[in-house]
């Protein structure tokens, strides 16, 4: 089965073989967290269009392809996370 991983999930294999992951601290938490964005990521209701920075395009389109959404996911993500006092600034 390990010869069918892309790399990106070899080096999570690996990692996970050599101890290096960790369980997150509040793993329900983090469960019910997915579910919520989950349950909401067909819920749209209203269409935003929203000028920013190039860089801050280039930006939010490598974070999502790291995280393997959509860019405008993301983005909404990031929107609603902190107007419900979820993303707060890192100090």
């Amino acid at each position: 089965m390990t010869d069918k991983l892309n790399a990106e999930e070899r080096d999570i294999l690996d990692q996970f073989e050599r101890g290096e992951l960790r369980s997150v601290p509040s793993l329900e938490g983090e469960i019910q967290a997915a579910r919520e964005a989950a349950r909401h990521t067909f819920n749209k209701t209203k269409r935003v269009n929203l000028r920013v920075s190039e860089r801050d395009f280039n930006l939010a389109h490598a974070r999502a392809r790291e995280e393997g959404i959509p860019y405008q996911t993301l983005l909404s993500s990031v929107i609603h996370k902190y107007l419900s006092g979820r993303l707060t600034e890192k100090r």
